[in-house]
């Protein structure tokens, strides 16, 4: 009797443990099994809204991050971008490495308090449910061009460290001539199908194994090789399958992709087709360049529902962790000026919108001055938009416009769940007409405006026939239409 007594608190702990394992899982941001477009943290479907005003807030003295953080989740933004970026730009920025007396760093040693932001930023977030999307690395903190002088101060230069002098390494002590997008730094170079650098990519690695060190125990995070990379893809595959097996190794699985440049060509460019294309490597998108100032609305959603079908068969979350613009920022030529006001405040805002009508899993307004980072028309429009969806869930509606007529193109888009579920958004006021044929009942309309705040109750609406819709004024609007039906 007392032998079974023993067997059975056993089994009754290891069923607990094995419970709290599958919920632990589960907790862990993930794709939606029920719609993978969107994803799913804490066991349920989330769309992930930020805004945040730099892009390495890791490295913020805790006085300045803890209210910066507060400030998101009471806004409503659960999503922050975080590059492990440690370029000087407010004098508070930390390297990941010992600097040693003599100046110089010496790579096998580690910076603790660098890492120690690092690991109190991740607890912070997660404990206010704020979705973290790491950048591994950032191309503009290895270039000198225009004087911006990152390399020249950089950790990894051969100038700057005891482990390795420029002719073993193959790095030179300055890159002053090109831009990142000529990709001529060969620290982007080092992996084995490439330049098989060793000397240089054994502290690469050893870098990655310490930030996963912490990373990994956290359910909250989202990993992206680079900042809008014009490197071979094979770079960025590289580093993904290696976070990926590590990842493996600790019992976790974690969701890896890469964020190219130029992504208002994302239809024709190979490196996002391959991307969209190699579901088992690129286990979610990053399209954040498609909102780039190059980029009229109309393009901007095309290229969003061109991602959704060419991926539809391994749908996987579509993000956007940059949505640029603010009139802080101009453009500073006449083309971009005459493009659908492409880079003030009001077209950040609808940009944005588009994003969430569109179909993508997460937005982010970029930090400024050249996007609108948690400023207060950021916070006005993510706040409605969580107004939004108190009536409306995006990840059970689909976007495009084959139910709508008699409207303006590129100035009204649509995403339904039709004859239950309906959002439109107008860019500039103006009327659409709906296709409610064979959806019988009454059906509840709400109006938000994301660059005021502002929102309206109308009429209720009587389906069964085509209805056209006219905003309350030429503002941009939002309208939720659902359907009284239970």
């Amino acid at each position: 009797m007392k032998k079974s007594k023993i067997l059975l608190i056993v089994l009754i702990i290891t069923i607990s443990f094995g419970c709290q394992k599958e919920n632990s899982i589960k907790n862990r941001i993930q794709p939606w099994p029920e719609n993978p477009f969107y994803w799913q943290y804490n066991n349920v479907p989330v769309l992930l809204l930020g805004g945040s005003n730099d892009d390495n807030l890791f490295q913020w003295p805790e006085e300045q991050l803890i209210p910066h953080l507060d400030s998101m989740k009471e806004t409503g933004a659960n999503y922050v971008r975080n590059t492990m970026s440690s370029r000087v730009d407010k004098g508070f920025e930390l390297q990941a490495f010992k600097k040693l007396p003599n100046g110089k760093y010496d790579l096998n040693l580690w910076n603790d308090e660098y890492w120690n932001r690092f690991e109190n930023f991740l607890k912070w977030t997660a404990q206010r449910n704020i979705i973290v999307q790491i950048e591994v690395w950032d191309r503009f903190d290895y270039t000198d061009y225009k004087n911006t002088l990152k390399w020249i101060t950089c950790p990894y230069n051969p100038a700057n460290n005891i482990n390795y002098k420029t002719k073993e390494s193959g790095l030179r002590e300055t890159y002053p001539d090109y831009h990142p997008t000529k990709d001529k730094q060969p620290f982007f170079h080092t992996i084995p199908v490439m330049n098989d650098n060793i000397v240089v990519r054994q502290f690469q690695e050893a870098f990655v194994d310490k930030m996963l060190s912490y990373s990994l125990s956290f359910g909250n995070v989202l990993y992206c090789m680079d900042n809008e990379t014009s490197t071979n893809p094979v770079w960025g595959q590289y580093w993904m399958k290696y976070i990926r097996n590590r990842a493996a190794e600790a019992g976790v699985n974690v969701y890896v992709t890469d964020m190219f440049d130029k992504g208002w060509n994302l239809d024709t460019d190979k490196k996002f087709l391959i991307s969209f294309d190699r579901f088992d490597l690129y286990t979610f998108l990053d399209i954040s360049q498609n909102t780039a100032n190059q980029n009229t609305f109309k393009k901007q959603w095309h290229n969003i529902l061109f991602v959704r079908d060419r991926v539809k068969d391994n749908p996987r979350p579509i993000n956007n962790t940059k949505n640029y613009g603010s009139s802080r920022r101009p453009p500073n030529n006449n083309y971009y000026k005459s493009t659908w006001k492409r880079w003030t405040t009001e077209s950040a805002v609808q940009r944005y919108v588009l994003n969430v009508i569109g179909g993508c899993a997460s937005t982010r307004f970029h930090r400024p001055p050249s996007g609108l980072g948690l400023s207060q028309p950021a916070r006005i429009c993510i706040k409605t938009l969580r107004e939004l969806e108190s009536y409306v869930k995006m990840w059970e509606l689909t976007p495009g416009n084959d139910l709508l007529s008699e409207y303006e193109e590129a100035k009204v888009f649509l995403t339904a769940d039709p004859g239950r579920l309906y959002v439109l958004f107008f860019l500039q006021g103006g009327s659409a007409t709906l296709n409610l044929i064979g959806c019988e009942g009454n059906f509840n309309l709400n109006w938000f405006n994301p660059l005021t705040g502002q929102s309206r109750k109308a009429e209720t609406l009587i389906g069964g026939n085509k209805e056209t819709i006219s905003t309350p004024d030429d503002g941009s609007w939002i309208l939720s239409i659902v359907s009284l039906k239970k």
